[in-house]
């Protein structure tokens, strides 16, 4: 099957707004838009009519993605709107129709209790799984949200996109990940900004001699090996404005903080499944419940 732009569709608020969310990015790309629903079973009272048979068990679930794909063509003229019905676990099938697409997009719930957003255990498994990236999108995320205020500080999606906002590990820069991020900068026209960060040492600076200028050394290196990993891809990219920030303290927070602002915000994970299973990072783990811009999570060697 050709590439697609492909969004899991279940009817929930979240889901709807990650299906505006890669409508739009399949405009930015120039691709169909594939709207995939995960079968479920009739209610059980219906499912045990005697009159119910396969005709009527599929009218429970046509209607999700039918009516979505209606809406979409016309709040985005000109898009190839597809839809697609699949069966079996729904993590499974997601991973499944994520490996014809170049991205998929899935919801994500509002804030938690503890000053978070809620990702469902279905998105966490499939974004642990799946080895095309996958971009959660926030219940409510508007077109407005990902750029900047008009003259009268208005939201407007008439305004230039805010930047995209890159995690990067400066000891293995991937380019899988790298390509990612740069790509989405360049169909967007913004500024491309790329974190990465370096941890303060077990001792506290200024407490001895030497100790400010051992941190000035760590911040010396790290940046330049930031500068290093970048260098190819400014080349291959030079239209992109790029944006370096090096920082001492947690990747975590680091990669949480820059991203405030951010159109869209894209960090890696790890594709080898290690003795527990597939995992996603604490970093990862931290720009999906923490960061309100939609999250692409790219998967790399």
């Amino acid at each position: 099957m050709y590439r697609t732009v492909t969004v899991g569709l279940d009817g929930s608020p979240e889901s709807r707004a990650a299906a505006e969310w890669a409508a739009r990015e399949a405009r930015l790309r120039g691709l169909p838009l594939r709207i995939v629903h995960v079968a479920e079973r009739a209610p059980v009272p219906v499912a045990q009519a005697p009159l119910v048979g396969p005709e009527t068990s599929q009218h429970w679930i046509r209607p999700v993605p039918r009516e979505a794909a209606e809406g979409l063509r016309v709040r985005h003229p000109g898009l190839d709107v597809l839809t697609e019905e699949l069966t079996g676990p729904v993590p499974e099938a997601l991973c499944a129709a994520a490996d014809s697409a170049e991205l998929l997009a899935l919801g994500s719930r509002g804030f938690g209790g503890v000053g978070g957003f809620v990702v469902g255990s279905v998105s966490l498994a499939v974004v642990a799984r799946a080895e095309r990236p996958v971009v959660l999108v926030r219940d409510g995320e508007q077109a407005a949200d990902e750029h900047g205020m008009d003259p009268a500080g208005v939201p407007s999606a008439a305004t230039p996109f805010r930047p995209v906002v890159l995690g990067l590990d400066v000891d293995h820069p991937d380019d899988t990940l790298l390509e990612f991020a740069f790509d989405a900068a360049v169909r967007r026209e913004t500024p491309l900004r790329v974190v990465s960060a370096w941890p303060e040492t077990t001792a506290s600076y200024y407490r001895f001699p030497g100790d400010a200028e051992l941190k000035d050394d760590l911040e010396r290196s790290h940046r330049t090996a930031l500068a290093e990993a970048l260098r190819p891809w400014r080349q291959k990219f030079p239209g992109v404005d790029v944006i370096e920030a090096s920082r001492c303290g947690s990747a975590a927070q680091v990669v949480v903080g820059a991203a405030r602002d951010a159109s869209l915000a894209v960090v890696g994970r790890r594709s080898r499944t290690g003795f527990l299973g597939a995992h996603i990072g604490h970093v990862t783990h931290a720009a999906l419940h923490h960061i309100a811009a939609p999250v692409a999570v790219v998967a790399h060697d």
